[in-house]
């Protein structure tokens, strides 16, 4: 593709994306989320707030490697000093490791619920408070009007919503939300041979994103920060040949 039509279809993207309620973020994003690569799948290379994102999480490991991932985005998007609401039925997450990612936890204010849709009635209801910096909502399935419900909310507040879908029992259909995520987790590495645990890493898959591009990308969290990490999918294959031996010519 010429640079003249890749400058068109930048321009086509854009005023898509404004004619669909897309609006630039009230919060400072400074240099972004820190994503890299990942920001650039996105309209205008920046990351989407004032949204609904979709994470997706077939097990519990899943599902843990989501939030950890998504604690690594609250540290962003709470940094001017605004609560977030998490909204769950049975909640597995440790206040306290949130603090690993630079999230104080004594700004998150949880609700456990049990019905699915009380769930989705306070996630709307929060979505339209405009102090809030994030809502998030674990519940397994949501339907295209749902979130279509919420997407409306969060346009005029501009409030981000995340919604964690824990072992979803309905296949995949069209949502709302801007971003379709799926994070895996990934073994991690020992500093200089120490025991112990090294820095969470997660293999992020970005399934569907609104006026944007997928893709498959290796995150880790290191230094306060996200940073890319080369996995063993990504690393050059070095094939070894081994030479037959070459006898002695009387």
């Amino acid at each position: 593709m010429t640079a003249e039509k890749q400058e068109i279809l930048t321009r086509l993207r854009q005023q898509i994306s404004v004619a669909q309620g897309f609006k630039p973020s009230p919060i400072s994003i400074g240099e972004g989320f820190g994503l890299g690569e990942i920001e650039a799948c996105f309209s205008n290379n920046v990351f989407p707030t004032g949204t609904i994102h979709e994470f997706l999480a077939e097990h519990p490991e899943d599902a843990a490697a989501s939030e950890g991932f998504i604690a690594g985005l609250l540290a962003k998007l709470m940094e001017n000093g605004n609560s977030c609401l998490w909204i769950s039925r049975n909640r597995k997450l440790f206040p306290p490791s949130l603090e690993t990612y630079g999230v104080d936890p004594q700004q998150i204010i949880f609700l456990d619920l049990y019905y699915t849709k009380e769930i989705l009635w306070v996630m709307e209801e929060a979505l339209k408070c405009e102090g809030l910096a994030c809502v998030i909502a674990e519940i397994p399935d949501i339907d295209f009007a749902q979130s279509r419900r919420l997407q409306l909310a969060t346009e005029k507040s501009h409030v981000t919503g995340i919604i964690l879908r824990k072992a979803p029992k309905r296949s995949l259909s069209a949502t709302c939300c801007s971003a379709r995520w799926q994070i895996k987790p990934q073994p991690t590495a020992l500093n200089d041979n120490i025991p112990g645990v090294g820095n969470p890493r997660w293999e992020v898959n970005l399934l569907k994103v609104k006026n944007g591009e997928g893709g498959k990308f290796y995150i880790e969290w290191a230094e306060d920060r996200f940073a890319p990490f080369e996995s063993q999918e990504t690393k050059p294959q070095h094939q070894t040949i081994t030479l037959p031996e070459r006898g002695l010519i009387a």
